[in-house]
Order: C-alpha cells, then structure tokens, then sequence
C-alpha cells in the first residue's frame, strides 16, 4: 500500500468566479504553486451529549458546523503569491506609473547610489502618479548619463519638479546635464489598500497526492492573514492563512480536478540582503530584521439548519509588524518617545543585477510602539514594533492635486507583473 508523500504532493490555486462555485475544472488561470507546506485542512466544531445517565456513560457524539483554515508557507519570490496578496489588500494590481520623456530634467549625485532628479520647466513626477515608495527604472540618458539607464530605482522623495532616490544595485547615480528625452517607468504592477472600490476574491485550491490519485479540493476561501519575514540572513518567507468555506474530497480516478494548470512561477527568491530599507526617506543599514504582518480580520458565523456557513464577512485590514535596529544613536528611539509619524519603504531583488525583479513595500504613515533594547557582550540591538496607518494626508493619485503618497496603509509592488 503506497503512503502518500509530500514530495508528491502537489498545490493548486485558483481564482473562483463568484463564492459558492468552486472554479473550474478546466480553468486556465489555475496554477501550480510555490510551497514549503501547504496545511489547509478541513475542521468541523464537534458536540458531546452532556445526559446524566445511571450507565455513567457517554450515550452520543456528532459532528457540527464545518470550516475550511491552514497556511500557506512558501519563500518570498516575485509572480507567486500576488493574486492572495491583491486579495487580502482588496485591490487588483495596476501598472506602476510612469513620467515622460521630457527634455529639462537633470541627474546630480548625492552620494553613491543616491541621485535627484530635477526637472527645470515643467512639473511630471506628481501629476504623473510617481509615489515615494516606487520602483523604476530610467530611459533615455545617453553619453555620460546612460549609465542610469534600466535600473531599478526607488524613490525616496518626490515633488512635482524633483525625484530622489536610490539605485537598488548600490552602483553610483551619474551626474548628467539637462537635453536628453528621458522617461521613468514604474516597473510591473502595484497594489494597495484603497479607500473605496474593494474588490472581492474568492478562491478554490487543491491538494492533488498523486501518488495515491486522490485529490482534496477547498473552495469559497479568502486569505485572512500574510506574514512577510525579512532577516538579515537567509531567504525572506511568507505565511499566508487561509480561511474558507467548503469542500470536495475526490476519490481515486477522479484526481486530480484541475487539469489545465499553469506552471509555477520561476522567479528568484527574494533575501533582505539584497535590496534598501528607507525609514522617513533615509537609507538605513543599521536594521538586523523587519516583518510586517497583514490581518484581513475575517469573521464567519453558522447558521440553523446548515453546517456551512453563509459568508466570510471583510474586516478592516490592520498591519503591524516589527525592527530590529543596532542602537546607534537617539533617532529611533526617539521615534517612539516622541511619537513621530515616519513612513517605511523597502524593496529586495532576486540577485545583484541593475534591472532584477525585485518586491518593493511601501507604509506611507508609520508609528512605532515602543524600542525595548537587549544586552550581552555584542551590539545592542533595540526591538521596535509598528503600526501602520491609513495616510489621511494624501491626496489624489495623479493631477494637479496629487501627493507624494497614496491614501493607503500599505502598497506592494511587483516588477514582474
């Protein structure tokens, strides 16, 4: 008798084209994916009967109100988990932003990697959507500034005439007068928490153990919580909950059930070694690890007459996470003593390369709750959790009324998409 292996197992998702229906068999978005585990599982409330009884015995035992909950842990990779994460944010991705080409804008060095941008005459950057936080890449520089030219730039700061940044390959911007046609496109797509408008996804994944040909499917499930880990060391994980409502449990020749699937992404894994962390616009190398937590605060309740639920009903999406910072001087402690508002933005690329897919992060509002520090005979190291707000500040997305941030707690980019 064979025993089913994890090696063999394999992890479908799908979208669903409205809750109740699992998706279909057939379906061409379905995919394989990228997994460390996959524990979705069913569960079921269960009830014992409470009799007295002379035989001093337990006389029933049944079965109540069924659920669908597990995680989906995987390594951190571009083009893997963006539909969960546009799922659990309520917004589709859509194409990042661009600027240009225009002719007046010129490259000074700030130092190393860092480079500003100006524009002379015209104003683009913020009436064009570019957001601190961003990802890019430029086009267009020829002679002494093309080395500026397809690679990924995350901009720190932006005002209608000025853009400044930081190559994310850590090479040096490259000074360059005003003449060349230049653009700066955002790279892939963006997603965030928006103020209006939230979509709904419903999903349908499998487990297929195609050793035994048995197949176990979930159905009318949403992603409730995403962990992203960014060590200092080791590959950057992300863990994502599950919840739903359904199921099919498939017997043998009838596995798997979706039989056009796409294959899993190939992208790199993403590590926090390579890529920047800003805090309040400043690169700091001083951070040991940062994590943020999304939680989607999904709620559901049974009904009289059914062991499924009803619905899974949307909470407000909260996310917190936490730094580890060296104590190197007062500045981030005192973000906490004083309750400064600060903004966070991060982005990390599958290798060194100038134009490599990368994962960018940006928290425009930012408080921290506290900066409590270790000791031993090493580097002190202050523990920092946050929380991350709605940036009430920000204005439109684009136009003349357009601000440096979105209206969001928080946006992810993906090059790849």
């Amino acid at each position: 008798m064979a025993i089913a292996s994890g090696i063999e197992k394999k992890v479908v998702l799908a979208p669903q084209a409205t809750k109740g229906t699992v998706a279909v068999a057939a379906l061409a978005t379905a995919q394989y994916m990228r997994r460390v585990t996959s524990n979705i599982d069913l569960a079921k409330e269960t009830y014992q009967s409470n009799e007295i009884r002379a035989d001093r015995q337990m006389a029933d035992y049944r079965h109540g109100v069924q659920s669908v909950d597990g995680t989906l842990n995987g390594e951190l990779s571009p083009s893997t988990y963006e539909i969960l994460m546009a799922g659990i944010l309520r917004k589709d991705f859509v194409a990042a932003p661009a600027a240009g080409p225009e002719s007046d804008i010129a490259c000074t060095v700030v130092s190393g990697a860092i480079g500003t941008y100006t524009s002379s005459a015209t104003g683009t950057f913020l009436q064009d959507g570019i957001k601190v936080g961003d990802v890019g890449r430029w086009t267009g520089w020829t002679t002494t500034g093309a080395d500026n030219n397809d690679r990924n730039f995350l901009v720190t700061a932006v005002s209608d005439l000025v853009m400044t940044g930081i190559f994310l390959d850590g090479d040096p911007a490259v000074a360059k007068i005003a003449g060349d046609a230049v653009t700066f496109t955002g790279v892939g797509k963006k997603t965030w928490v928006p103020t209006t408008a939230h979509t709904e996804d419903w999903f349908s994944l499998e487990h297929y153990f195609s050793d035994l040909d048995l197949s176990e499917v979930f159905y009318d499930i949403k992603p409730n919580s995403m962990s992203i880990k960014l060590p200092a060391t080791g590959m950057a994980t992300i863990d994502i909950g599950l919840m739903g409502l359904n199921h099919n449990f498939l017997a043998t020749g009838d596995s798997p059930y979706f039989t056009n699937v796409v294959a899993a992404s190939g992208e790199g894994i993403v590590a926090a070694v390579n890529g920047v962390i800003t805090v309040a616009g400043t690169q700091v190398a001083l951070i040991t690890s940062i994590d943020f937590d999304i939680a989607a605060n999904l709620s559901s309740e049974p009904v009289v007459g059914s062991n499924v639920k009803p619905d899974l009903f949307d909470g407000k999406i909260a996310v917190t996470g936490n730094m580890s910072v060296f104590f190197e001087d007062s500045t981030f402690r005192d973000m906490f003593e004083n309750e400064t508002e600060v903004s966070i933005a991060c982005a990390f690329t599958t290798n060194n390369d100038g134009d490599s897919d990368f994962l960018a992060f940006s928290m425009p509002r930012v408080k921290v709750g506290g900066s409590s520090k270790d000791d031993g005979e090493k580097g002190i190291v202050q523990t920092m959790p946050f929380v991350a707000l709605l940036d009430t500040g920000a204005g439109a997305d684009t136009g003349a009324t357009a601000t440096d941030t979105l209206a969001t707690t928080l946006s992810i980019q993906d090059s790849t998409l």
